[in-house]
């Protein structure tokens, strides 16, 4: 095996246990498993445990199968196989970018004022999360039916000249008009959600701003070295925001190179495969890292919480006096 071979095998690996531990964890704070005080569900606890299926799907789908082509091992996957797999990730891929498009807009309707034009909606948006969450599914499904259609293995496929190589795997080409066609449809999905994503956004960090700007009478009165709470939901926001774009607007290129050039290389397969799966990894560590329950949990993990090392040490003390009556 050659050395890139393995450093490209080492890093889908660490992608692979790091994503799928990430996302577990996520899953788990939003499903109530790890707040110890008790916690009432939100809207947005069903967005992100749609989320973190998702993202799962999409490490998984691409990062098992590119992992095992890193160790050169080709024919792994019979033509089902074949399929399978690659239409799962297309279709978890669109649904993971729905999803976190999803949560933008829901983001920006929840903080947007009393006063603006999505006001109407504040009570309302949460009765379509979970039909929204639906109808995003669909439509992945329906953007990428023609995946497992030109998708084969490559023990079948013997005409080299109409396919690309996906090492594992190949895809069958027709009419390079089709072709395109069809790739620009898939990408329009792609486009929209980031889009809308960047709007969202920018609408949250203006509702911020402006919410600073009438209170900042009030913090100026404060003496206090932390940063607004303001401050740090806009920091949260581009925090995730900014990476989330980078990398599907870097996967989108290279999918269109794909369709426009009608050629692969091994290189650039590896590349596409570690930019899918890079937001899916990091994405669950940003939010527990804005999370207060997780951050007070981890304070309290390692030591950092003030009321804990009291609490021991009443405890101590108690333990004490019952062992010196007895």
């Amino acid at each position: 095996m050659a050395l890139m071979d393995a450093e490209f095998a080492v890093i889908f690996l660490f992608q692979i246990v790091v994503g799928a531990l990430g996302n577990f964890l996520l899953f788990c704070r939003y499903t109530s498993f790890l707040d110890l005080r008790g916690y009432r569900s939100k809207s947005t606890d069903l967005i992100l445990r749609h989320l973190t299926l998702t993202n799962s799907l999409v490490i998984l789908s691409r990062g098992i199968p590119e992992t095992m082509a890193a160790f050169e091992l080709r024919y792994f996957l019979n033509d089902f196989g074949c399929k399978v797999v690659f239409f799962v990730h297309r279709v978890s891929r669109g649904v993971s970018i729905g999803t976190t498009c999803l949560l933008s807009v829901f983001q920006a309707i929840t903080i947007s004022p009393w006063n603006s034009r999505w006001a109407a909606l504040k009570g309302k948006a949460p009765k379509y999360i979970g039909p929204s969450n639906i109808l995003c599914w669909i439509m992945n499904i329906m953007l990428n039916i023609m995946v497992p259609v030109y998708m084969t293995d490559k023990r079948n496929n013997t005409n080299t000249s109409k396919t690309m190589d996906f090492r594992y795997c190949t895809s069958a080409l027709h009419d390079k008009d089709t072709d395109l066609l069809y790739m620009v449809l898939v990408s329009s999905h792609d486009v929209l959600c980031l889009g809308l994503i960047t709007w969202a956004s920018g609408s949250m960090v203006s509702t911020l701003y402006k919410h600073k700007q009438r209170v900042q009478h009030i913090y100026r009165t404060k003496v206090s070295p932390r940063s607004s709470s303001e401050i740090r939901a806009t920091r949260s926001i581009l925090l995730l925001v900014t990476p989330f774009v980078s990398f599907h607007t870097l996967s989108s290129i290279i999918t269109m190179y794909f369709s426009i050039f009608r050629k692969t290389s091994w290189w650039l397969i590896n590349t596409s495969a570690l930019i899918n799966a890079c937001f899916p990894t990091a994405c669950p560590f940003v939010l527990l890292s804005q999370d207060h329950c997780v951050s007070r949990l981890f304070s309290v993990c390692t030591g950092r919480n003030t009321q804990f090392p009291h609490l021991i040490r009443k405890i101590e003390t108690v333990w004490f006096a019952l062992r010196s009556a007895a």
